[in-house]
């Protein structure tokens, strides 16, 4: 798995706590004799610590671009994130 980071983001919560999201795209690589295919996934991870990885979502890069791009611009953290990629689905 590769992974390439993409986006970080900084919001303040409702307490008015500074929290940083980190966002990546993900990439299995499966290749043999007959064919080559690439699976993309997300990483999202805050600073204080909490974290998720979803692998193998689509092999579509323009769907994961599309992905991601919702999560970046709702500043969607780790603890929704799960949520949010089912519905997506």
């Amino acid at each position: 798995m590769s992974e390439f980071a993409v986006a970080t983001r900084n919001l303040k919560d409702d307490d008015g706590n500074l929290r940083t999201f980190h966002y990546a795209i993900t990439v299995d690589c499966l290749d043999n004799e007959a064919l080559s295919l690439e699976n993309y996934g997300v990483h999202i991870w805050e600073d204080a610590g909490s974290s998720i990885l979803v692998r193998k979502i689509t092999s579509s890069a323009l769907r994961i671009d599309e992905l991601l791009t919702l999560l970046v611009d709702n500043l969607v953290g780790p603890a929704a994130a799960k949520d949010i990629i089912a519905d997506w689905l």
